[in-house]
């Protein structure tokens, strides 16, 4: 039962140029929300923006690793629709694969920048909004953040501190009748994937060594379907596939006992020492 009408909400997506921001803000304007692309390749928020119905959508240049470029974008959205109902953290990266030790400091801030000061530049200028309109906000986590990172340890690392953003914030805004959602996906059909992981022979291998469950992929719009048919139940969190669900449930257990499994495995040990290249 739908608790929470998009209709005339206004969302804030950012990554929202391609994948699944782009999947997500589609579907909702398909449910009568307006939308604020932000990328950081304003071109494709516009191609994105000039899909969608008219006067449904905005697009705004956004570096979510800038604190005054997010504040802007939101400035903008707001002079377009007058408030934020909802933001949408989505922006974030995989980095480069690879054990931690054949990691440059670089490597590592990065992906940390993106993926998790991102997220607290977005929430820092999206929050009085959000909670002036008790609304939501959705910070995309990752089945990473329980899973076994090695091989992508920068990557594992931040969606764990994302879900504890998200989980923290879930408590911090029920005072003020606001909600925050965490959503975990698995392998999103996307950009992303298919040049981080599908063209990387390195990412490719390491994935293909583990039970063909971690590399099904599920399409964009699958994700963003589920992502906003819970925006609409106003729930804690979402994870698509389902399956994984039942893994979560257990994650205590599962999460020791497949450290032991991956160190185990030959073919993903067999993997990890290709992408195991210390620096000199």
């Amino acid at each position: 039962m739908t608790t929470y009408s998009l209709r005339n909400k206004v969302v804030f997506v950012t990554g929202a140029g391609r994948g699944l921001g782009a999947a997500t803000a589609r579907i909702l304007t398909q449910r009568g929300a307006r939308v604020v692309l932000a990328d950081i390749d304003a071109d494709a928020a516009q191609r994105v923006a000039a899909t969608l119905p008219d006067g449904s959508a905005a697009y705004e240049a956004c570096d979510v690793t800038d604190l005054e470029s997010v504040r802007a974008a939101v400035q903008h959205a707001v002079s377009i629709f007058g408030h934020v109902d909802i933001a949408i953290a989505n922006a974030g990266i995989l980095g480069r694969t690879g054990t931690l030790r054949s990691m440059a400091p670089g490597d590592v801030a990065a992906v940390v920048d993106v993926n998790v000061n991102g997220v607290i530049n977005t929430l820092s200028a999206t929050l009085d909004s959000v909670i002036a309109n008790r609304g939501q906000v959705v910070v995309l986590s990752s089945v990473f953040a329980y899973f076994n990172g090695a091989g992508s340890i920068p990557y594992a690392m931040t969606k764990a501190a994302v879900e504890q953003i998200g989980r923290g914030l879930s408590v911090e805004l029920a005072t003020h009748g606001a909600s925050a959602m965490v959503a975990y996906f698995a392998l999103i059909d996307t950009d992303m994937i298919r040049n981080g992981v599908d063209s990387d022979p390195g990412a490719a291998a390491l994935i293909n060594a583990l039970p063909k469950v971690f590399s099904k992929k599920v399409s964009a719009e699958q994700a963003a379907t589920a992502l906003v048919e819970a925006l609409e139940r106003r729930r804690r969190s979402v994870t698509f596939p389902a399956q994984w669900s039942r893994v979560a449930a257990v994650r205590g257990i599962a999460g020791p006992i497949g450290d032991v499994a991956m160190a185990r495995r030959t073919p993903f040990r067999r993997a990890l020492l290709d992408v195991d290249t210390p620096l000199s």
